[in-house]
């Protein structure tokens, strides 16, 4: 694999997991708010990711040059909002307390998302620290000849 492509995916990385921070920030953010109903509350969203994957004709290209990487990095196919049920409260004086005097919260579970993100965060960090080794590389690489 050529040091660039590197770049390339460790900028993929960091792109897939900036958008689970978000995702996790808007969840967290949301995880309190009341509504009177089911379809008003807010829901929890979940980013899913897959690999990029090289077409089959530069698979093929790769192999008989003798690399076998065919990957190209990550991409979020979307955010889905979760299936989990809802948190129904009985608190009949809310405001927003619906005739039967519950309330709806989301379907957020604040320690879930808390290790959601620190893991994103230290995925985003790892890729940092991905590229910038793959900088320092280069760098040393363009040094050997000026000796």
């Amino acid at each position: 694999m050529s040091l660039d492509r590197i770049f390339d995916i460790a900028g993929s990385g960091m792109a897939a997991q900036s958008i689970r921070l978000n995702t996790t920030a808007s969840n967290i953010a949301n995880a309190n708010s009341a509504a009177s109903s089911e379809d008003e509350v807010y829901r929890a969203k979940k980013p899913i990711f897959s690999a990029v994957q090289l077409d089959v004709m530069q698979q093929m290209e790769m192999a008989i040059n003798g690399q076998d990487d065919a990957s190209r990095g990550v991409q979020v196919d979307g955010v889905v909002e979760s299936e989990a049920p809802l948190d129904m409260r009985y608190e009949p004086h809310h405001p927003k307390a619906n005739d039967d005097g519950y309330v709806m919260y989301p379907n957020v579970n604040i320690v879930e998302e808390m290790a959601n993100m620190i893991s994103a965060s230290r995925s985003y960090q790892t890729n940092v620290q991905l590229a910038e080794s793959a900088k320092n590389m280069l760098n040393k690489t363009l040094q050997l000849g000026q000796r």
